[in-house]
């Protein structure tokens, strides 16, 4: 079953965090166990100290939901070795009804791969070439169902010479006259006598017996025996030569696991090869696979919770398949190709909504998971000073203090003590950063939520450089970086952008681009909508 994952949005927040653990708890509870929680970026100092208290590991980071070939239906076929013998793995291809084998070295990793065709080329060169060069003579025994009946063949490693069959000759001169030479033959023993006297690399008898005089003759030949007819020997033996020799090395268009579809698409058209081999991250072939396999790729399928917007969001979104989403802000620009699970409510925290849909389900969170909500809930309400903040709210995360038997002052209190002033501006800036499109302006607002404003302002020409180069950077109409102080209730901003605008959107005299904001705590019903109202 694919694995089905739940995510909040990038540079995430606690909320966004804990989401994506109690939203794939619930799941999981109802049977659902395909759910997996994820994140998209490190969690911060504030979600790692809630994550200990209550005995958490941070979700999986993913860093994509693109379609890779690892999504593909490829085939896992036999991956054979370089001295597989070319009879082998024929039958291997008509077996399976694979047209190309992938050939690896002793270590795993691509040595080549084989198709049809390369058979094929091989056994038609042969009519020009009957030379047998250098091959293991229990590869010959393979394939002749062959047996060494003298001293000589059994200390022969590998045979080569010139393959030819003995028939009837009225002069000598007709006959074979170099000695490196694999001779075939039937019941004929002046011819058998003959190979063995030149001293020839190899005689295969077809259908016959050695007689006792004739294996007592002093000889280097080495000598087999095989229960096939001499056409069919001649066209078998041909078939020991191991596949390394005959099989493609270079020039190979070969895939990993992580490449994305679109681009083994591209490189598909530019190279039309019957099979394309199939690499992890350790360069081992896994599979192989053709265009066919590229039409049709499971698409990974994604929840998002505490976010619905494409810039918030996983990269590759545009590939996946939304399966839910699950949030507490604005309806945003995602847009899906089939109906979906959608729950949006003006709540202060996406918490409160999970909260919710376990009591609707009749299920209880453990204490662990209810106090680690519990404490989801008072950072993104902001100790419940938030604007955003909600009955609702206040309630869930009384509820949820309940059943974790924890107090909710406590929580706050180790929430909002972490400092982040020993941050780089950059970490900073970055850690809870969101971009926005609003009638055709993007605009980017970061936000701290702290106790020590007046520390974090120390450091504000470090900020307004970093923010300077973002804006360039990511050619922002504005960039606004809100220091949520807890105890001021309201917010310090630092931006870059027009002064008329935060003028007239939040009714303040801002001065060398920065502001006090009193009352002012959130940025999705505070910021966003004050910005909106100026230029939508």
């Amino acid at each position: 079953m694919d694995t089905i994952y739940v995510t909040g949005h990038r540079n995430p927040d606690t909320d966004s965090i804990v989401a994506a653990i109690a939203y794939t708890a619930l799941r999981n509870a109802c049977g659902d166990r395909e759910y997996e929680a994820a994140c998209l970026g490190d969690p911060s100092d504030e979600t790692k100290s809630v994550l200990d208290k209550f005995g958490f590991q941070a979700p999986k980071r993913i860093y994509n939901v693109f379609n890779q070939i690892r999504d593909l239906d490829f085939i896992k076929p036999p991956v054979l070795s370089t001295a597989i013998t070319v009879g082998h793995a024929w039958d291997i291809m008509q077996e399976k009804n694979i047209g190309t084998l992938p050939v690896a070295n002793e270590d795993g990793t691509l040595y080549g791969i084989l198709s049809r065709d390369h058979v094929a080329a091989y056994h038609m060169s042969l009519i020009t070439e009957s030379y047998l060069q250098e091959v293991p003579l229990f590869n010959v025994l393979s394939v002749l169902e062959g047996t060494i009946l003298n001293e000589a063949g059994e200390t022969t490693d590998t045979i080569s010479g010139n393959v030819v069959i003995a028939l009837p000759q009225s002069q000598d001169t007709l006959l074979w006259q170099d000695p490196d030479s694999i001779v075939i033959c039937g019941h004929q023993p002046y011819m058998i006598r003959r190979a063995l006297e030149m001293n020839v690399k190899c005689l295969v008898l077809c259908e016959t017996e050695l007689t006792e005089e004739l294996r007592r003759l002093p000889t280097k030949t080495c000598i087999i025996t095989t229960p096939f007819d001499a056409y069919r020997a001649s066209r078998l033996i041909f078939q020991s030569t191991p596949i390394g020799r005959i099989c493609r090395t270079q020039e190979i268009t070969s895939f990993h696991l992580d490449d994305r579809v679109e681009y083994a698409k591209e490189e598909s058209l530019k190279h039309r090869e019957s099979g394309y081999p199939i690499l992890d991250e350790n360069e081992q072939i896994v599979g192989m696979m053709n265009r066919y396999h590229l039409l049709r790729p499971r698409h990974k399928q994604v929840v998002l919770v505490d976010h619905n917007e494409a810039s918030q969001s996983v990269p590759g979104l545009e590939e996946a398949r939304i399966v839910a989403i699950i949030d507490h802000h604005r309806i945003a620009d995602i847009e899906t190709t089939n109906p979906i699970y959608l729950r949006n409510e003006p709540v202060g925290s996406t918490n409160t909504i999970i909260a919710d849909m376990f009591r609707e389900r009749g299920l209880i969170p453990s204490p662990k998971l209810a106090g680690l909500m519990a404490a989801a809930i008072v950072s993104d309400t902001v100790m419940f000073k938030s604007p955003t903040c909600t009955d609702r709210d206040i309630k869930a995360a009384q509820r949820m203090a309940r059943i974790a038997n924890i107090s909710l002052d406590s929580l706050g209190k180790l929430i909002f003590s972490t400092s982040i002033s020993k941050k780089s501006a950059k970490e900073m800036l970055t850690r809870d950063y969101k971009e926005f499109h609003i009638a055709g302006h993007p605009v980017a607002v970061s936000q701290v939520t702290c106790m020590d404003s007046a520390v974090i302002l120390e450091r504000k020409d470090e900020l307004m450089e970093l923010m300077k180069e973002l804006k360039k950077e990511k050619k922002l109409t504005m960039i606004i970086f809100m220091i949520t102080d807890v105890l001021l209730e309201g917010s310090h901003i630092l931006y870059m952008g027009n002064d008329d605008v935060i003028q007239q959107a939040f009714s303040v005299a801002p001065k060398e681009n920065t502001a006090f904001l009193p009352h002012v705590m959130s940025r999705k019903k505070q910021i966003i909508p004050m910005l909106t109202a100026i230029w939508g």
